[in-house]
């Protein structure tokens, strides 16, 4: 319907007024096009929103797409498949929590030596929970002078 100015120095490329016909019904939308000058990727957008200006709506949707990086991260790294309570410090509180774990379980896993994954190391500490020893001990490579019956390592192949 309608073209609008850009500063191209912002990086968005165009900004258009356009028209969507659904069901008889018609749609104003603003389409506008935008060059991210970190990656070169080029990204369009699809909005309603007529008074943010293009750089505004661009930069909302890479803080959002972040937002969405973390949580990916978080849900696969650190095992959240659903939250015990569904207030803000509750999630929070639980997030908080699995971030500690996964970074003891990096520091440890960095001060050992280990060749396992995290993920395998999570495993590792779920076969051994109600064992008490400490967590050092427990990423310990076994001694191959010594073969002990009762090696938590064996015990990995049950559990993958």
């Amino acid at each position: 319907m309608k073209r609008q100015p850009v500063r191209k120095s912002t990086g968005v490329i165009a900004d258009h007024v356009i028209s969507v016909s659904s069901r008889g019904e018609e749609l104003r939308l603003r389409r506008f096009g935008y060059r991210d000058p970190e990656t070169r990727k080029h990204y369009v957008f699809l909005t309603n929103h007529f008074r943010l200006s293009a750089k505004t709506i661009a930069d909302i949707y890479k803080e959002r797409w972040q937002i969405e990086i973390f949580f990916r991260l978080i849900k696969q790294n650190l095992r959240l498949k659903s939250f015990v309570g569904t207030s803000e410090n509750a999630v929070m509180s639980q997030i908080y929590v699995a971030m500690i774990a996964y970074l003891i379980l990096a520091w440890l896993k960095f001060r050992s030596g280990i060749d396992f994954s995290l993920q395998q190391m999570f495993q590792l500490l779920q076969i051994n929970v109600f064992d008490r020893r400490e967590l050092v001990e427990l990423f310990k490579p076994p001694d191959k002078a010594c073969d002990d019956i009762n090696n938590n390592y064996g015990l990995l192949s049950y559990v993958s």
